[in-house]
């Protein structure tokens, strides 16, 4: 059985972390190369960069930053937000980032993801979807989180899947910094759907809220943000508690 993987992120506006509840009232968490090399020592799995208003300020996630975080690591770094083609991805690429992940760009023109994978491999391209509730199904939201589309997320999910995306990162909008667990059933919804990992991201307020995700929502992988900027829960007390309820994780 693989590894179950632990990932801090690091959502960035004007070079400084933010966090935010839904993705609204952002206030700041620290600086990111700080962070990262924290992070790096404690034992995390992955980093992730998401440049949070750059596909709504239509400008390039910015390259210094992704720099600064990438000499301090010697983890994965994903990067994300304002990657609309692939001049944008070879940069995120040149700046250091082991992949990058598409949101309203892939939305917006799924044929890119393809082009990433064939260029970098699959394992490059990762595909964010932020979704909500909606009746019987999960609508999928653009141009982060403010635009509804028509898209169902498990079918996008799907398709994304056979375009060439090497995994998915699915936020719950509805729980996005409200430290109220996982959404365990629109990730379970996703993970059982797709045959690629699921990365399971939005509402972590404590170590049980991932037991939950990696059993019930059946996730690859957990992401957060909060709880590790402020340093809530070390990150060897959660995968040492991960590892006694039977989870496997790296120590």
């Amino acid at each position: 059985m693989l590894s179950k993987r632990i990932i801090a992120c690091l959502d960035v506006r004007d070079g400084q972390v933010v966090k935010g509840v839904q993705f609204e009232g952002l206030r700041r968490a620290g600086d990111p190369a700080e962070l990262a090399a924290r992070y790096n020592r404690e034992g995390i799995d992955e980093v992730v960069i998401l440049d949070v208003t750059a596909t709504l300020e239509k400008r390039r996630t910015m390259a210094e930053t992704v720099s600064a975080v990438a000499r301090q690591i010697f983890i994965p770094l994903m990067v994300g937000g304002g990657i609309r083609s692939e001049e944008d991805a070879a940069a995120a690429v040149e700046a250091g980032a082991d992949k990058v992940s598409l949101n309203t760009a892939a939305l917006q023109h799924p044929s890119l993801i393809t082009s990433l994978a064939d260029r970098y491999g699959s394992q490059a391209v990762i595909v964010a979807i932020d979704a909500k509730r909606s009746g019987d199904r999960f609508a999928v939201f653009s141009h982060s989180g403010t635009r509804e589309t028509e898209r169902d997320a498990v079918e996008w999910a799907r398709e994304a899947t056979d375009r060439g995306a090497g995994e998915i990162l699915l936020t719950s909008i509805d729980r996005d910094g409200t430290r109220l667990g996982f959404h365990c059933e629109m990730t379970a919804a996703v993970s059982t759907a797709v045959p690629i990992p699921v990365i399971a991201s939005g509402g972590a307020g404590g170590i049980g809220d991932f037991v939950k995700v990696f059993k019930d929502g059946k996730a690859d992988a957990a992401l957060a943000a909060s709880i590790f900027h402020y340093a809530e829960s070390s990150v060897r007390r959660l995968k040492e508690t991960l590892r006694d309820n039977g989870i496997p994780v790296r120590l």
